[in-house]
């Protein structure tokens, strides 16, 4: 009866196993007021969740929090992303906090993150898939509004980086309703016109609400099916768009796009001042080198006494020469032999010389197997002669040769005793040429012991 029951333990963990089957409690989306806040001393938040009607347990790890750009106290709404768990040991489920933003960002700060995971899942984000920015870009479009601050802040730090550059503003809507729609266009055209080896794609600072058109679903898939590497550069280094995560580069601001987009001009001068002189040291070194060679040369003994070190070589040339034809002709008288046994070998192996010797050895065999048979009969017939000469000396044939009689009774049984008849008894007399048909007149038994 005891069996039956389950520990609080086992049911706790049933529990805990349940929840985290449940893939809707994997990633959920709350908002509600925080109360009950405590900062452990390792950097982990306690709080509690709650609305009008309900609360719950939370806990925030220091893994995650190191991300928030608040403090969060009590009193404050909040809108956080988690899952749902067991704190076994109390028994009690709990939200696990894996991000956490001040709420009046509400439904966009819902669809923003919905949107990010989305476009993560589908590898938009991936490194491997993003495109390498050009060293030294020859034409740069520029995707921004034509009277925001940006355009001023990218057009004269580029003007005084690398002014060597050809630089085209295509002027888009930055905020409402129509900008996404224009962003998307400015970045297809630029793709069309096949003009660009560089777009940088932004604007300034605002809040998340001017900056939403950078979180739209047809920008981001813009700037990921755009051919040409795009720099995004939207609102300041805090600010954080899906744009920036779909780009093959993201700015901080759209100042320092500009600085990310061109080299400096005065360090690419001095890099190749630079390389200008470490090639002249090169070549004086390498000139330099040449000439000790060429003066080594003329001072040789070769340069000096030509006639003679022909006659030297003509020489060298001869012995080389014989030697080179006593090498040959050792190596073909080598190679003659190996020929001569290989062939031998081969001779050996072939197929009829093969079937020659297996002819003569089953000759050989037929031979001998006939030598063996004659001997074996003979011996067989000698053997078989002195059996018949031994069954002759038994045989009852031979003896009635000699007067001897065989007599039968009607039985056909030998009669060997005079007890095995009676007077009047017919019987069979075997002769050596015949049978006799006699009848018994008279019995007289002879007395062995007389």
């Amino acid at each position: 009866m005891e069996d039956r029951y389950l520990t609080v333990t086992a049911l706790t963990k049933y529990i805990k196993r349940k929840l985290e089957m449940d893939s809707h409690l994997k990633q959920v989306w709350i908002k509600g007021e925080i109360s009950n806040f405590k900062q452990h001393s390792r950097g982990h938040m306690y709080f509690t969740l709650k609305d009008d009607h309900s609360r719950i347990q939370a806990v925030m790890f220091a893994g995650y929090n190191r991300q928030i750009t608040f403090t969060p106290e009590d009193g404050m709404n909040v809108l956080v992303r988690g899952e749902v768990g067991v704190y076994e040991p109390h028994g009690q489920y709990q939200l696990y906090v894996h991000e956490m933003q001040p709420d009046g960002v509400g439904a966009l700060y819902l669809a923003y993150e919905e949107l990010k995971e989305k476009l993560k899942k589908e590898g938009l984000f991936a490194a491997e898939r993003k495109k390498p920015i050009p060293g030294f870009p020859e034409h740069i479009g520029i995707i921004t509004s034509p009277t925001g601050a940006a355009i001023r802040d990218i057009w004269t730090t580029i003007n005084r980086r690398y002014p060597i550059v050809k630089k085209t503003l295509i002027p888009v809507l930055v905020q409402g309703e129509h900008a996404a729609r224009s962003i998307v266009r400015a970045i297809e055209q630029a793709n069309e016109l096949g003009i660009f080896d560089l777009l940088i794609v932004g604007r300034g600072g605002g809040s998340i609400e001017e900056l939403w058109s950078f979180n739209e679903e047809i920008v981001a898939r813009a700037i990921a099916k755009s051919t040409i590497p795009v720099i995004s550069a939207v609102g300041h280094e805090t600010d954080y768009t899906i744009s920036d995560f779909v780009a093959d580069l993201r700015a901080p601001t759209p100042t320092g796009a500009a600085e990310l987009a061109v080299p400096d001009w005065q360090e690419v001068l001095h890099r190749v001042q630079y390389l200008k002189s470490r090639l002249q040291r090169a070549l004086h070194v390498s000139v330099q080198t040449k000439k000790e060679q060429l003066s080594r040369l003329k001072q040789s003994y070769a340069f000096r006494y030509p006639e003679v070190l022909m006659r030297q070589k003509e020489q060298e040339l001869d012995r080389l020469y014989e030697k080179l034809t006593k090498e040959w002709n050792q190596y073909y008288s080598r190679k003659k032999e190996k020929k001569d046994l290989l062939w031998k070998r081969l001779k050996t192996q072939h197929p009829q010389w093969k079937v020659n010797e297996t002819q003569k050895t089953i000759q050989w065999l037929i031979n001998r197997y006939n030598r063996a048979m004659k001997n074996e009969l003979s011996h067989k017939q000698k053997s078989f002669q002195n059996q018949i000469d031994k069954l002759s000396l038994l045989n009852p044939l031979d003896i009635m040769k000699r007067g001897y009689a065989i007599p039968f009774d009607q039985e056909g049984q030998i009669v060997r005793t005079v007890k095995q008849v009676q007077p009047g008894d017919k019987i069979d007399v075997k002769v050596s040429d015949g049978i006799l048909d006699c009848q018994v007149w008279g019995l007289e038994e002879e007395d062995k012991h007389e």
